[in-house]
């Protein structure tokens, strides 16, 4: 296991055990809004800390970008960090038991190693660029579905951008025609790893974050998975607008959605 994984992983699992402590005392729990719709917790804020200075024990010279307290500056610019300490916080306030920590590391702008971790079911996602996805050190491949026929497709509404509400409805709408179910589980993080994992055959969303995707998108690609923005491009990062499926399946989810495009999204 290189390095740096290693140390992403500890600061994942570090994260995992303030969240899942936190959990079994929800009353105690501070909530505060930051936006519209948009919530944090102390406990998200807590488990930020926990992996930065997990991190910064080892690497006190790589940069972070976390999202709660935004970007630190590292004296090496080429190694940055992506943290979301708690993807799924409403989920989280709620007592809906799916969540996780996502930790990416991006090298010279492009995602080397990425860590997603469920700490109530204590499975642990990860990857590094060009040596395949695990879970709990079990190799992940993508399903092999040739179309829509029968798949479970996963989503997310845009409830921070409700701007987009018709025509997130529109691209769903022409989903669902083909394909076998929907989910909408509220982490962008376990959606991208149980497509991953086989447990979902196929992903979109509009408006995320870097955060809410940089571990993710690797550890999908990495067991074979596309991922592309709405349009077919590779902008997601850019646009927040998300595709993930295998290759076939992305073909057809992709033929669904870019009628439906704004032309922005173009």
């Amino acid at each position: 296991m290189h390095p740096m994984l290693n140390i992403g992983i500890r600061a994942a699992r570090n994260a995992g055990k303030i969240i899942a402590q936190a959990y079994e005392n929800l009353d105690q729990v501070e909530t505060q809004s930051k936006g519209a719709n948009d919530y944090v917790t102390n406990v998200d804020q807590a488990a930020e800390r926990a992996i930065i200075e997990t991190i910064q024990k080892s690497y006190p010279e790589h940069g972070i970008v976390a999202e709660e307290s935004g970007i630190t500056q590292g004296e090496n610019s080429d190694f940055q960090w992506i943290i979301d300490p708690l993807d799924g916080t409403t989920n989280f306030i709620k007592g809906i038991p799916h969540f996780a920590v996502s930790v990416a590391l991006q090298v010279k702008g492009k995602t080397e190693h990425a860590i997603i971790y469920d700490p109530l079911l204590n499975e642990l996602f990860t990857a590094s660029r060009g040596q395949g996805a695990q879970l709990n050190g079990y190799r992940l491949r993508v399903n092999k579905l040739r179309d829509l026929d029968g798949a479970i497709i996963a989503t997310g509404l845009p409830f921070k951008q409700k701007h987009l509400t018709e025509t997130y409805f529109a691209m769903l709408n022409a989903v669902f025609e083909d394909c076998g179910d929907i989910r909408r589980a509220g982490s962008a993080a376990l959606d991208l790893a149980y497509v991953a994992a086989g447990r979902l055959d196929g992903y979109f969303e509009l408006g995320l974050k870097p955060w809410d995707l940089a571990a993710g998108e690797l550890i999908a690609r990495e067991a074979g998975a596309l991922v592309t923005d709405v349009a077919g491009g590779y902008n997601f990062y850019k646009t927040g607008n998300i595709v993930c499926a295998n290759p076939k399946v992305l073909k057809e989810m992709l033929s669904k959605l870019r009628p439906h495009l704004s032309d922005s999204m173009k």
